[in-house]
């Protein structure tokens, strides 16, 4: 018994010396010193947004008419050369005015006798020596001459065709000598100098334009320029359709650059801040949605902070930050995978970003 009791206290000895120590605890992350990280940032500034909407139109002539012969007869004079430019009251055409002479001389004889006819009724009548219906026959006579002798007076006026505006001639369907009829075409005036665009605007940005706003229009014909005009129609109905309006912007056309029916790539001019904050696109870490993004911070302390900013409008490699990022704080743009909200960070310049790290 007393052996057996010997026994177990042995292996009981033994066990407890075979037992492993326990491993030691980890050391906390936050215990140990990190190095700061380096990283390149760049500074928030302020400058000037335009909110620009992209549109595309189409070029139409301020004014436009297609000239007709209002009377017919022979064509005497064309008084202009096809794609001329032509001052308002030009004589463009002459059509050949004998015969509306002599109906003048006619109509005027007729007149004169008619005049004579109806004093002399008149003259009768106060006497009382003829009835009131010859008098009034004669006076009528008298009203038909006066009226058919301007009628001829005017046929003689309509033989010249005159410039109704300043514009470019366009090509003439007549010759000289030839005979044309009542609404003959003759030839097409386009009002080039201010020319027009035409453009269909969604109706969720109806409420941003006015009249007076500014649009830049640029046209392959033309690469790398942009023409400057003013909004002066903005269609009073939204097509059911397509949900749109058609708005009109006049641009000045003194080298006649621009042609009626050109494609025209237009941008409207919504909105324009002066001191809006703007960073570099590439500082923008995360998206939540639309206009929602998040951007590291690096504060006085050389310290990371996480910060939500609401965007705005988008430029050329910057943003603009409505909130979020004030004017002068400094945003990491390059390093961003390596860095957390909290850590230090060593501020370096992108030439030595990309210098590799000493040994």
């Amino acid at each position: 018994m007393r052996f057996l009791s010997s026994l177990i206290v042995v292996f009981a000895f033994a066990g407890t010396a075979c037992k492993p120590k326990p491993a030691a605890l980890p050391v906390p992350a936050g215990s140990a010193v990190r190095p700061p990280t380096q990283v390149v940032v760049a500074e928030a500034k302020r400058e000037l947004v335009t909110e620009k909407l992209a549109l595309v139109g189409s070029f139409a002539a301020d004014e436009q008419v297609e000239i007709k012969a209002e009377i017919e007869g022979v064509v005497q004079e064309i008084n202009f050369e096809e794609g001329q430019p032509v001052e308002a009251g030009r004589l463009l055409f002459k059509l050949d005015e004998s015969k509306f002479f002599l109906a003048i001389n006619e109509a005027e004889s007729n007149f004169k006798l008619a005049q004579s006819n109806h004093v002399r009724a008149a003259q009768l009548l106060k006497e009382k020596l003829i009835p009131q219906a010859e008098f009034d026959q004669a006076a009528a006579q008298f009203e038909v001459s006066r009226v058919t002798l301007e009628l001829r007076n005017r046929h003689l006026k309509d033989a010249r065709i005159h410039a109704p505006f300043a514009g470019v001639m366009g090509a003439r369907n007549i010759s000289r000598g030839q005979v044309i009829a009542k609404n003959t075409a003759l030839v097409t005036l386009v009002k080039l100098d201010p020319v027009r665009v035409e453009l269909p605007v969604p109706e969720r940005y109806l409420g941003q334009l006015k009249l007076g706003q500014v649009v830049e229009v640029s046209v392959a014909a033309y690469p790398g320029y942009k023409f400057s005009g003013a909004i002066f129609f903005i269609g009073p109905q939204v097509d059911a359709n397509t949900r749109t309006a058609v708005v009109k912007a006049r641009l000045p056309n003194e080298k006649l650059e621009l042609r009626p029916g050109m494609l025209a790539r237009v941008e409207l001019l919504l909105a324009s801040r002066e001191n809006a904050v703007v960073i570099p696109e590439t500082a923008i870490g995360q998206t939540f949605g639309a206009n929602q993004a998040a951007v590291f911070v690096v504060d006085a302390n050389q310290t990371v902070q996480l910060r939500k900013v609401r965007l705005g409008v988008r430029l050329p490699d910057t943003v603009e930050v409505l909130n979020g990022v004030e004017a002068g704080e400094k945003v990491i743009i390059e390093g961003l995978q390596k860095i957390a909200p909290g850590f230090k960070v060593k501020v370096a310049s992108p030439s030595d970003e990309k210098k590799p790290a000493r040994p």
